[in-house]
């Protein structure tokens, strides 16, 4: 199978480009910049430069015969520019299918877009896009859901299969472990109510597993249908997070002891972090959509992911972590 993966360069797309390549898969790697990925024989991969703000290839830039597109290019920053984060996010996955309108399309989009304000407790997909944001990145990834659902209703279009993992871990870890890492003070690591819930966490393990299996997938009933198959992505049980943070942390040889910040305080401080953000650009220590994700239980139903998409997800597991 021949498979253009966007976002080769990022933690995601770059596990997807050696795991397609390394099992005899033909794969272009889109980035905007360089990777380090395995190039030449016996992995066939060949890189090309692509920054998604730039709307669709040019023709004549298109490789040919293209089976599948998987989507990773994203921008993941907690805070910054609304309009930003719409050029890459909504903007971006449209020039990815415009590019490539023919392929299967694997689109690899968040549990973020499920209602922040609420817990998520097994969720299914038909939950999803919510409402009431409260970050440029859900918002954005909702919105590229929409996009693809209506693109999806068009006849002359390969199918769509839209995968929502949560709080993506494993070797490579670009966003997940240098954030908690740097929450911790001395000893303790801070986290708004205690991080006393139930969280289902993702390998990126599990992730790459899922995007395999939906490149060859059925999904004959939804494309009959002019809509994607959406599936929910995580390891096989939720875990206890606080106690699941306190390992990863002693695993990376920084033992820490998790400490409650009250949810009220957390959500005040992080409104004046967020208003400082605008004025520096830079990203807040602390946002509402973090406390979304660590002070209320995020759990989630993988019926789609077991029965339609054939994948069994292993538990959870932070084997490794020190060299993460």
């Amino acid at each position: 199978m021949r498979v253009a993966v966007t976002g080769s360069s990022g933690f995601v797309g770059g596990a997807v480009v050696r795991d397609l390549a390394a099992r005899g898969h033909e794969v272009i790697a889109f980035s905007r910049r360089v990777p380090g990925l395995p190039v030449g024989s016996p992995h066939q991969v060949l890189h090309q430069i692509w920054d998604l703000r730039d709307g669709p290839l040019a023709k004549e830039d298109r490789p040919e015969h293209v089976d599948a597109v998987v989507h990773c290019g994203a921008a993941v920053r907690d805070g910054g520019s609304h309009a930003r984060a719409w050029v890459v996010n909504v903007e971006g996955t449209r020039a990815v299918r415009e590019s490539f309108p023919e392929a299967r399309f694997v689109h690899v989009s968040s549990g973020s877009v499920y209602d922040p304000r609420t817990p998520s407790v097994a969720v299914t997909e038909a939950e999803a896009p919510a409402h009431g944001y409260v970050n440029a990145y859900g918002s954005t990834k909702a919105a590229a859901e929409r996009y693809l659902t209506a693109d999806a209703a068009r006849g002359d279009r390969g199918p769509v299969i839209v995968l929502r993992p949560h709080a993506v871990y494993g070797p490579g870890d670009t966003t997940l472990l240098p954030r908690l890492e740097s929450a911790a003070v001395g000893a303790w690591l801070p986290i708004p109510g205690g991080g006393k819930v139930r969280q289902h966490l993702t390998h990126v393990d599990t992730l790459v597993l899922a995007i395999r299996a939906a490149l060859v997938a059925d999904v004959e009933p939804e494309a009959a249908a002019g809509r994607p198959l959406v599936a929910n992505v995580a390891d096989a049980r939720p875990v206890d997070l606080h106690e699941t943070l306190e390992l990863l942390m002693f695993a990376r040889f920084r033992p820490v002891q998790v400490v409650g910040i009250p949810v009220r305080l957390a959500n005040a401080l992080a409104w004046a972090g967020e208003r400082v953000s605008r004025w520096t650009g830079r990203e807040p220590r602390l946002s509402r959509y973090a406390i979304s994700h660590l002070a209320m239980e995020r759990t989630y139903d993988l019926t789609v992911l077991r029965e339609r998409l054939g994948v069994d997800p292993a538990p959870t597991s932070l084997h490794g972590a020190m060299s993460w």
